[in-house]
Order: structure tokens, then sequence, then C-alpha cells
């Protein structure tokens, strides 16, 4: 499988996950969180194969999304428009890298809904399913730009 296809089928696979019902039953506050860290876990592998799909003629050895996006990461355009993004107030990468780094966290990047049910939502919270969605078509389409780019080369 191409690094392009990779890249397409775990993104394909985000969006499976993040859309899955978490049912009614007393597991179903459990299975919404695994269901939104695995999304994130492979959204994480979806950056690191479009780090490696857009390097590919840098034939750089390690792909990690840490090392790529690194202020002293590799001076590739690529990067360092992803690096841009990332650093952007309100980016889709950047909202994906703080979950990311509370994924691997030991509190994880899932929440527990308040106990509470007529506790009063705070306003503007957006529930890490709705948010992964938005940032998941943000990404396809900085990839279709990046893809473009690439094309150009």
């Amino acid at each position: 499988m191409s690094p392009r296809a990779r890249t397409n089928q775990l993104l394909y696979q985000v969006e499976l996950l993040v859309g899955m019902a978490k049912g009614d039953d007393e597991h179903a506050q459990a299975r919404q969180m695994a269901l939104e860290e695995g999304a994130l876990a492979l959204f994480e592998l979806a950056l690191n194969s479009l780090l490696k799909e857009v390097t590919e003629h840098a034939r750089l050895e390690n792909h990690a999304w840490r090392r790529l996006l690194a202020d002293d990461g590799p001076q590739l355009a690529e990067l360092q428009r992803l690096r841009d993004v990332m650093n952007a107030s309100n980016s889709w990468l950047g909202w994906l890298v703080s979950r990311l780094e509370q994924l691997h966290g030991s509190e994880g990047a899932a929440r527990r809904a308040p106990a509470n049910p007529a506790m009063i939502a705070v306003g503007g919270q957006v529930d890490v399913g709705t948010q992964l969605l938005a940032c998941l078509d943000a990404a396809k389409r900085e990839t279709a730009a990046l893809r473009e780019t690439s094309l150009e080369w």
C-alpha cells in the first residue's frame, strides 16, 4: 500500500470510529471514551503517514510527527507549512497535537461526562467527537492542498 493510500485509509477509519454508536447501557460512557481515544490514536497514525507521504522526496529516516514538526526539525517547505498550521490559534493541527499529548499522558484524552445530567454545560464546550470530526475535515483539506503542491514538484 502506498503512503497516500495508507493516509486515506487511516483518515477514513478515524471517521468510522467517531461515528460509531456508543449505546445506552451501563458501558456507554466507557465505550465512548474508548472510541474517542481509539480515533485519536488512529489520527496520530494518519498524521505520521501523511508526513511520510509529503516528505518522500527527502528520504527521511524518521517520520514521527514530534520530530518532523519540531521547530528544529528538517527544513522542508511541507513541514514548515504544517508547523505554521500547528502554531496558528484554533488550528486543526494545534488541537490534534494537544490531544495527542494528552492521549500519551497518564490522564488520557477522553473525558467523562458530568455525573449529574441536570448540570448545565459550560458555554462553547464541544464534545471530543464533534471536535475530532471538525479537525478531520480540516485535515482532509490540508492533505489535499499538500498533495497538490507535491504534484507540482
